[in-house]
């Protein structure tokens, strides 16, 4: 019987933001030289209040939303060219757990999700673009579901979609509140902080040999 492994994305498959601030990698670094917007602001004004309230969840459209706030940033370019600033900029993959990746892919026994925190746009940027449409069988989104994770029904969606099993989904998240609220879902899910913490995991360990 094969089991469903699960993993996030900032933070696990992308070095980009991290639940752990000693293990970010700030893709806003040059964001001031390069458009103009204070990074703090763009976090304070925009990121911590229209994106996570509406479009992390499929409320409104990440384009949208940078098209009503980014003149009040000092930003007066297309906010499709700073979208893709955006992406293009976190799309930090970490190589060495895709490699533990391709490795499971490559048996019988394990189907393969992404579990994330994510609006439209991005989530078809990772998918179709950085590729990892090639890796795993579907990525569950919190603007596809409605409801970001550690939203009870965020578990629920995905434990609808990919069908109960003999053994419950192991889930690997930077964040502690989503790693407790996937364990009352009933779900073994593991806080990650280093690729050591995917690779040396008794299931996965015993599967890449």
């Amino acid at each position: 019987m094969s089991r469903a492994i699960i993993f996030d994305v900032d933070g696990v498959l992308v070095n980009g933001y991290h639940a752990n601030p000693a293990r970010v990698v700030p893709w806003d670094k040059d964001l001031l030289a390069d458009t103009g917007v204070d990074p703090d602001r763009l976090r304070r004004e925009f990121i911590f209040d229209i994106f996570v309230k509406k479009v992390i969840v499929g409320e409104m459209a990440f384009t949208d939303a940078l098209e009503k706030r980014l003149p009040a940033l000092g930003y007066r370019g297309s906010p499709m060219t700073f979208a893709r600033y955006w992406l293009e900029k976190d799309s930090n993959l970490n190589q060495p757990l895709l490699d533990i990746v391709r490795r499971l892919r490559a048996r019988g026994d394990v189907r393969l999700y992404i579990a994330t925190n994510q609006e439209h746009l991005r989530a078809n940027w990772l998918w179709s673009v950085l590729g990892l449409g090639d890796l795993f069988e579907d990525i569950f989104y919190s603007a596809r579901i409605g409801a970001r994770k550690p939203d009870p029904r965020f578990y629920a969606y995905v434990d609808d979609r990919i069908g109960g099993g003999t053994e419950p989904p192991l889930f690997f998240d930077d964040s502690e509140a989503v790693v407790a609220g996937a364990r009352k879902a009933g779900w073994e899910a593991v806080c990650f902080d280093t690729v050591e913490d995917c690779a040396s995991h008794p299931w996965v360990a015993g599967r890449l040999g």
